[in-house]
């Protein structure tokens, strides 16, 4: 398995997909019911592939990633080639970003020393999207990028 085994709730949200998943493989629904219960280790291995496959499109299409701690945030843009960051770290212990008060302090102190912003780009490994499920499974998630234009665009008036 290249990815993750989605979870039951995932699954049950794919539901029809899966159906469909099955079908390619003209695997019917008695069948389906009958490797359940008698070749358990196949039934695995199919919801094993489909989840990859489910990973693989999820991860293609994604185009910014964020993720949050306490201290940080990291804003991804997911190019062709190359991930770019917009970090941007607090340097003051007692705001906690995750918070809605240490948000709001944030945004009315954008511009505050304790403020500061990081840019980097990254070419990617030999596997893209496994470079973006990483990010992933250290907490980041998949997102629109509206905080990215908007940093972005910060950082460039900026200058």
């Amino acid at each position: 398995m290249k990815y993750q085994r989605l979870t039951k709730e995932q699954l049950e949200e794919l539901h029809i997909e899966f159906i469909n998943f099955l079908a390619t493989q003209s695997i019917t629904s008695d069948e389906w019911d009958d490797i359940k219960i008698n070749k358990p280790q196949i039934a695995e291995d199919e919801v094993d592939v489909f989840s990859d496959l489910v990973w693989e499109k999820v991860l293609t299409n994604a185009q910014y990633l964020e993720h949050f701690s306490k201290d940080q945030i990291h804003l991804f843009e997911l190019l062709e080639n190359e991930m770019c960051l917009i970090a941007i770290k607090v340097n003051n212990t007692t705001i906690d970003i995750t918070t809605r008060e240490g948000y709001q302090w944030l945004q009315d102190n954008l511009l505050n020393d304790e403020v500061v912003f990081y840019n980097a780009t990254k070419e990617y490994s030999t596997d893209k999207n496994l470079d973006k499920f990483a990010l992933i499974q250290k907490g980041a998630n998949i997102t629109k990028g509206d905080l990215y234009h908007y940093f972005n665009k910060l950082i460039k008036d900026r200058r």
